[in-house]
């Protein structure tokens, strides 16, 4: 049961309502999430949630800017004084993925949104996010190329790709199985693997 108060500050009650609507992409379609049932899930209503938020697009804008802010913050305390950049890579990875494990309803949204056809602004947050995510990549290898861990012929792009890529395909498994344990499960062995294909050799 939901204790708190009714009357809430609004950052409060906007921080309430980005939680909700992550909470309900865990068990619904993010497209299927109408205000409300956002209304219904904070137990407001609709006139309250929009007393905080335009439209929908503004409370969907605003559930992007949640995940980009919390999952770039998590993945750069995750290399935090880590001075090898494979093992940062691994930190990296590992963070991200359980980012997404504790918070499912995530990929269900950042899916969502990229798979509309029109530009929006919740689109366009994801898209930032992925440029930056691939830029925090990029130093990374550049840094594992420098200091002779990763191969000096390895296509910096592809890398990076790759390992946004593997991530988005464990997501994938988890959620067609229904089970998001399952990345957990899975994410060291995958990255045994890509690892194997970025380190040098000796």
């Amino acid at each position: 049961m939901d204790n708190r108060p009714k009357y809430l500050p609004a950052d409060e009650r906007r921080a309430v309502t980005v939680e909700s609507v992550i909470a309900l992409a865990g068990s619904k379609n993010p497209s299927e999430i109408t205000t409300a049932a956002i209304a219904k899930h904070m137990r407001v209503t609709q006139g309250a949630l929009f007393r905080h938020f335009t439209n929908k697009e503004a409370i969907w804008q605003a559930v992007m800017e949640w995940i980009a802010e919390r999952l770039l913050t998590r993945i750069d305390r995750s290399v935090q004084g880590v001075e090898s950049p494979l093992a940062a890579l691994e930190a990296m990875f590992m963070s991200h993925i359980e980012f997404v494990a504790e918070h499912p309803g995530v990929p269900r949204m950042m899916f969502g949104e990229l798979q509309r056809a029109e530009s929006t602004a919740a689109k366009r947050m994801v898209q930032t996010l992925i440029q930056r995510y691939g830029e925090r990549l990029h130093r990374l290898i550049e840094k594992g190329k420098s200091s002779g861990e990763l191969s000096l012929a390895l296509d910096n792009e592809a890398a990076a790709t790759l390992f946004i890529g593997t991530i988005q395909g464990l997501i994938m498994q988890s959620l067609l199985d229904g089970d998001l344990e399952r990345i957990r499960r899975d994410a060291p062995r995958v990255f045994a693997i890509y690892r194997r294909g970025i380190e040098s050799r000796p």
